[in-house]
């Protein structure tokens, strides 16, 4: 494994820090539905994707779920890590939207790393505000968008991820998405097909029309 083509600040690291890597670095597989990391209590180390695609989500006490990001391959997940991040008391939980197939890098490494090398601990605090700037977004388009254009969205990216216009997912699926409940969901999604956007089917919901998808995720409350 070339860990050139997954670390950015790969080649600012001394010979002997890259060996360090290449010694401790393991590869780990994780099967669909399978949950990585479980709140801040959890620590399992730096993980680096190498295919596949993880879901980052927060939950409420009441039980509901929020999406806050993907990771995609060459993507880096901090809050596996998250005894690094010091002062920040944010549970999150990982899982497993695909079988995947990823780099761990154990967490007392990497904070040596990050403790000597500037170039490690700058690419870290980059990555921590790129993330917090995306759930910042979230948090804004929850707050001041309708579910409908949030929804709108949603199918969307799910069309793009997937590459099909045709998405094999639940309304519940789309409901822990969302941060939302099922029966809201479903309402929302048969509006969708009686203004055929959408075609409802078991198990799976087919993109009729994007062009109006896309206008209607643009929409909001502003």
């Amino acid at each position: 494994m070339d860990l050139s083509e997954y670390l950015p600040f790969w080649k600012k690291l001394t010979p002997a820090q890259q060996e360090l890597l290449k010694n401790a670095v393991r590869e780990r597989e994780f099967s669909k539905g399978a949950v990585i990391h479980n709140g801040s209590s959890s620590c399992i180390g730096l993980l680096v994707m190498v295919c596949g695609q993880l879901r980052v989500y927060t939950m409420s006490d009441e039980g509901k779920e929020l999406t806050l990001y993907r990771l995609l391959e060459r993507d880096i997940c901090l809050f596996s890590a998250a005894c690094l991040l010091k002062g920040i008391q944010f549970d999150v939980m990982v899982e497993a939207e695909q079988d995947s197939v990823v780099l761990r890098i154990p967490v007392e490494l990497y904070k040596n790393l990050m403790d000597e090398s500037a170039a490690v601990a700058n690419y870290t605090n980059e990555l921590m505000a790129t993330r917090f700037s995306d759930v910042m977004w979230l948090m804004d388009q929850v707050l001041n968008k309708k579910l409908d254009s949030r929804l709108a969205a949603f199918l969307l990216e799910e069309c793009e991820l997937s590459g099909s216009e045709e998405l094999q997912i639940t309304h519940e699926q789309i409901a822990n998405h969302l941060g939302s409940v099922r029966e809201v969901v479903t309402r929302m999604l048969k509006y969708f097909q009686n203004e055929q956007l959408v075609k409802l089917k078991r198990g799976g919901i087919e993109l009729l029309d994007k062009e109006r998808i896309a206008h209607m995720a643009a929409a909001s409350l502003r």
